[in-house]
């Protein structure tokens, strides 16, 4: 008897699924958690990511609870931080949290942290956090005013995309790449793969 493995997506970003769809992995459902992602006090960013891809992944599975056909199904969360220092910078929806971003990244290092987490089917909790630090260009008024036009921004973590326009920016990245567009492609797919989630059967159908 074969048993269908699932892969639950505890986020609705799209950026996470095509990271995955590059890697031949389709999750079998979206499940995105609508958390409080406010800071603790005196939290390190790294811990932030730590903790919130371990809630997200928590809540996905309270969320199956009463679902017979999801059970044993593997979940996977993730959480993105950006940070200057030890200065956490926000998910921005208004474009005065943005420009304030953008400013702040300006002819500088900052360093992006990204929280997965795997729940197995037997319950167990998997956790990686991943580092990279990325440089920018000095910022001109002209680029930071022609970037909040284009609304990329929105909803990212430091208020940028690295997949789009804000590619340009970047000087120097030291690390994943895929950990600065949301969701570290190697980490991701060995934690799959060494908890017998079996990635490698879709690259042989092609």
């Amino acid at each position: 008897m074969t048993v269908t493995q699932k892969l639950i997506l505890a986020s609705g970003s799209p950026r996470r699924v095509e990271l995955l769809a590059q890697a031949g992995i389709e999750p079998a459902r979206l499940l995105p958690m609508d958390l409080d992602e406010t800071p603790k006090r005196a939290e390190h960013p790294r811990s932030l990511a730590r903790r919130l891809s371990a809630e997200k992944a928590k809540a996905a599975l309270a969320a199956i609870k009463g679902e017979a056909d999801w059970q044993g199904s593997y979940i996977l969360a993730a959480d993105t931080v950006v940070c200057v220092g030890r200065r956490i910078l926000p998910k921005p929806e208004l474009v005065g949290e943005a420009s304030s971003a953008l400013h702040l990244l300006s002819g500088r290092s900052h360093r992006v942290y990204t929280g997965i987490c795997l729940v197995t089917p037997d319950r167990t909790l998997r956790q990686k956090v991943v580092d990279t630090k990325v440089r920018f260009k000095r910022l001109t008024g002209l680029d930071i005013e022609s970037y909040l036009a284009s609304g990329q921004w929105r909803g990212k973590a430091g208020g940028y995309g690295i997949q789009g326009i804000a590619g340009s920016f970047v000087v120097k990245l030291v690390g994943s790449y895929s950990n600065v567009v949301g969701l570290p492609l190697y980490e991701t797919v060995n934690l799959l793969v060494g908890e017998g989630y079996e990635v490698h059967n879709s690259w042989m159908e092609g």
